[in-house]
C-alpha cells in the first residue's frame, strides 16, 4: 500500500501547492494563451499530471495508470453516455424537421423584442441547455434571434448572458452527476444545494437580461412577463432540484417558463415599445404550425420526460439497479492510503467502479430515442446517418472529457488535490466566497461546467472539511459559480459569433461585453455561497 504525501516537496504545503497545480497551468496557458483545442489541452494536462503524481508525488507507476484509467472509464460511463443520447434526440429532432417546427412554435408567440428575448434566448435557450446543452442552446437561440431580425452581436450577447441559470443541470444533469461521481458525495443533495444557491439568482435574470437590452424603461414595460418568467423558471428549478433529481430540473422548469411567457401574452400587452438601433421595434414572425404538427414536434422530449420520470422511480429503479455491476478498480482500489489532515485517520482510498448499465440516465434518454423513432416512423437509413453524425460531433469532446475525469482523477489519489485544498483553506473564512470563483475559473477556461466539477469538485471538499464547512455546500458551489463563467468562455463566445455570422473580430468586443456581468453575477453566487455557509447553515443539506 502507498501512503499520500501532501507537502512532498521540501516539505512545505505552499511549494508543494504549485507542483500540485502544474496540470492546471498547463490548462491555463494551453486553452486561455496558445487557444489549443480543447481535446489536445485536455491530454496535455493529464501528461502534466502524470509527470507531477510520478516525479513530486512518488506514486507508483500502476498506480497512476490505474488512476487515469479509473476517470478516463468514468468520463466514458455514464457521463459520455448520457451526452451521446442527449445529442443523438436533438438531432433526431433536427435531421426529421420536427426541431423546425418547435423552433417556430416559439418565435411565432410574439412579436415584442423584449418578450421574444424571454422566451428563445432565456426559456428556450434553457430547455435545449437541459436537452442537449455543449453548446447547441447558444448557436441555436442566437441563430434564432438573428432570423427574426435581431442585430448579430445583440443576438449573440444576449443568448450569452442568458446561458446561465441552467447550466448547472444541463445535458440531463450531467454536471451535477459528475460532481456526485468526483466528490462522492451523494447525487440527490448536490442537485437539492446546487437548486438552493442558483434558484434565487434565475429569480431576476429574466429582468436583468431585458434591463441589458434597453435599461429600466425597457424593462418597465414588460416587467410583469420578466418576473413571472423568473419565477415560473426558479420555482420549478428549486422544486425539481429537491425533490426529483438533476436530470429534468432544466427541462421542467424551461417549460414553465415557456409557459409563463404564453400565459402573459394571452392576457397581457407589454405597456411601451422597445427599439434597439438598426431594427424595427417588431419582427416578422415565422409561421403558426396547427396544434397536431406542434405536439408531434415537441414529442421526442415528452417521451424524454416521462422516460427519466420512470428511471426515477424508487421501485423502478431498484430494480434497474440490481443489474449493476461494481468492479473493484485494478491496481488501485485499497492500495492508496489517505492520511491526516485529510481524514480523521490514515485509512485506504476506495476506487469502486460501478457500471450501470441499466440504471443510468443516459439509458432513459436511450429508449426516449428508440420511441421517438418509432412514433415518428423514422427510416432505418435516418437513424444510421444520426448515429455516425452524432457519433463524429461528440468524437473530440468525448476525448476531452475523458482526459480531464482521467487528470481529475489521477490528482485525486495522489494527493495533489488534497495538497491544493490545504492551500486554499489559507483563505480561511472567505474561502465560500472565493470557492464560487473557483468554479467560475475553471469553466472560462474549459467552457464546461462539467469539466469544471472534475477539475475542482473534490478540491472543494477537501478545503471545505479543512476549514469544518459543509462540503455538499462547498462543492454545490463550484458548480453554481461556474454558470457564470459560460458567456465569457472562449468556446461559447465562438459558437455565438458563428451562429449569428458576426463579422471578423467582434468576439473581442463580445467578450468585453460579457466579462462585466459575468463577474458581476459570479460575486452574488458568492455572497450567496457565504449567506448559506454562516447566516443559514441549516438551509443546504448535510452530507
Amino acid at each position: 500500500m502507498w501512503e499520500q504525501n501532501y507537502a512532498p516537496l521540501l516539505g512545505s504545503v505552499g511549494w508543494s501547492a504549485l507542483a500540485a497545480a502544474l496540470p492546471l497551468f498547463t490548462l491555463l496557458y494551453l486553452l486561455g494563451v496558445r487557444r489549443t483545442a480543447a481535446w489536445a489541452a485536455g491530454l496535455s494536462g493529464l501528461g502534466a499530471a502524470a509527470a507531477v503524481a510520478l516525479f513530486v508525488y512518488q506514486m507508483p507507476v500502476k498506480m497512476a495508470l490505474g488512476a487515469a484509467l479509473f476517470g478516463a472509464a468514468f468520463g466514458l460511463f455514464p457521463i459520455c453516455w448520457i451526452i451521446f443520447w442527449a445529442i443523438f434526440l436533438y438531432r433526431l429532432s433536427v435531421e426529421t424537421g420536427q426541431f423546425e417546427i418547435i423552433k417556430d412554435s416559439i418565435g411565432s408567440i410574439t412579436p415584442d423584442r423584449r418578450l421574444q428575448a424571454l422566451l428563445i434566448a432565456f426559456a428556450f435557450g434553457a430547455f435545449v441547455e437541459g436537452a442537449a446543452g455543449f453548446g447547441a442552446p447558444v448557436a441555436v437561440a442566437a441563430a434564432m434571434l438573428a432570423g427574426l431580425g435581431f442585430s448579430p452581436f445583440y443576438a449573440a450577447g444576449i443568448c450569452l448572458l442568458a446561458n446561465t441559470a441552467p447550466v448547472a443541470f444541463g445535458s440531463i444533469g450531467i454536471p451535477v452527476i459528475t460532481l456526485a461521481g468526483i466528490t462522492g458525495l451523494p447525487v440527490e443533495k448536490l442537485s437539492a444545494a446546487v437548486g438552493r444557491i442558483c434558484a434565487p439568482v434565475s429569480l431576476f435574470v429574466p429582468a436583468y437580461l431585458v434591463m441589458v437590452m434597453g435599461g429600466w424603461r425597457a424593462l418597465g414595460g414588460v416587467l410583469p412577463a420578466a418576473l413571472g418568467c423568473g419565477l415560473a423558471f426558479a420555482g420549478v428549478q428549486f422544486y425539481a432540484s429537491n425533490y426529483l433529481g438533476p436530470e429534468l430540473t432544466d427541462i421542467l422548469s424551461s417549460l414553465a417558463a415557456i409557459g409563463a411567457c404564453l400565459a402573459a401574452t394571452r392576457v397581457w400587452k407589454p405597456r411601451n415599445e422597445f427599439v434597439f438601433d438598426g431594427a424595427a421595434a417588431e419582427a416578422a414572425l415565422p409561421p403558426r404550425h396547427a396544434g397536431r404538427a406542434v405536439l408531434k414536434a415537441w414529442s421526442p422530449y415528452i417521451l424524454l420526460v416521462a422516460c427519466v420520470l420512470a428511471w426515477g422511480r424508487a421501485d423502478i429503479k431498484a430494480v434497474l439497479n440490481s443489474y449493476t455491476a461494481t468492479v473493484e478498480w485494478p491496481w488501485l482500489h485499497g492500495q492508496v492510503v489517505q492520511m491526516p489532515p485529510v481524514t480523521a485517520q490514515a485509512s485506504p482510498y476506495a476506487a469502486r467502479y460501478a457500471f450501470q448499465w441499466l440504471a443510468a440516465a443516459g439509458t432513459a434518454c436511450l429508449l426516449a430515442c428508440l420511441l421517438t423513432a418509432l412514433a415518428l416512423r423514422v427510416r432505418a437509413g435516418v437513424l444510421a446517418k444520426v448515429l455516425k453524425d452524432t457519433a463524429g460531433q461528440l468524437a473530440k469532446p468525448v476525448l476531452t472529457v475523458a482526459s480531464v475525469l482521467g487528470l481529475a482523477f489521477l490528482m485525486n489519489y495522489s494527493g495533489a488535490t488534497a495538497t491544493l485544498g490545504l492551500a486554499f483553506a489559507a483563505t480561511g473564512a472567505a474561502f465560500p466566497f472565493f470557492s464560487a470563483l473557483l468554479g467560475w475559473l475553471g469553466v472560462f477556461l474549459t467552457g464546461s461546467d462539467t469539466s469544471a466539477n472534475a477539475l475542482f469538485g473534490n478540491l472543494q471538499v477537501v478545503t471545505a472539511r479543512s476549514l469544518d464547512l459543509n462540503p455538499v455546500l462547498m462543492a454545490a458551489s463550484n458548480s453554481s459559480g461556474g454558470v457564470m463563467g459560460k458567456m465569457i468562455s472562449l468556446q461559447s463566445i465562438a459558437v455565438a459569433a458563428a451562429a449569428t455570422g458576426m463579422a471578423a473580430g467582434e468576439e473581442g468586443r463580445l467578450f468585453r461585453f460579457t466579462l462585466r456581468h459575468s463577474v458581476l453575477l459570479a460575486s452574488v453566487i458568492g455572497v450567496l455561497v457565504l449567506g448559506y455557509a454562516y447566516v443559514f447553515p441549516q438551509l443546504v443539506p448535510l452530507p
